[in-house]
């Protein structure tokens, strides 16, 4: 069981970033205007893509998660700043629920980081 708990928050956390990657790489309206608004469209939304990407199966890969949850900690952290900044929790009437899901995998990544502490090389 201890060793199934970290397995579901990666798998997880990967589930939500790749999901995400659908609207980014084909300029989906909702995520163009999102990155209109914060003035990173088209090659932030590309560039965030790519990094939850990478952190995604990085999560996934045994010897890399650490860094899989701390890439992901900084791309979400910058995603929860500019909802609390430009965006505001709510965009396109969708009740929150990008931000939540936010939230969610800030809280998670941090809760595997905290796992994996003891695998970072220089800690």
């Amino acid at each position: 069981m201890k060793n199934v708990l970290p397995l579901v928050l990666r798998i997880a956390v990967a589930i939500i970033l790749i999901q995400t990657l659908r609207f980014k790489f084909t300029a989906h309206p909702d995520s163009v205007y999102i990155f209109s608004k914060v003035g990173l469209e088209p090659y932030g939304r590309i560039a965030i893509g790519v990094a939850e990407l990478i952190a995604g199966v990085l999560l996934l890969i045994p010897k890399t998660v650490w860094i899989g949850a701390t890439m992901t900690l900084g791309v979400i952290g910058g995603a929860i700043f500019m909802h609390l900044t430009k965006l505001g929790i709510e965009i396109n009437n969708d009740g929150g629920i990008l931000f939540i899901t936010a939230v969610i995998t800030f809280i998670l990544s941090g809760i595997i980081l905290w796992l994996k502490r003891k695998e970072i090389k220089f800690f």
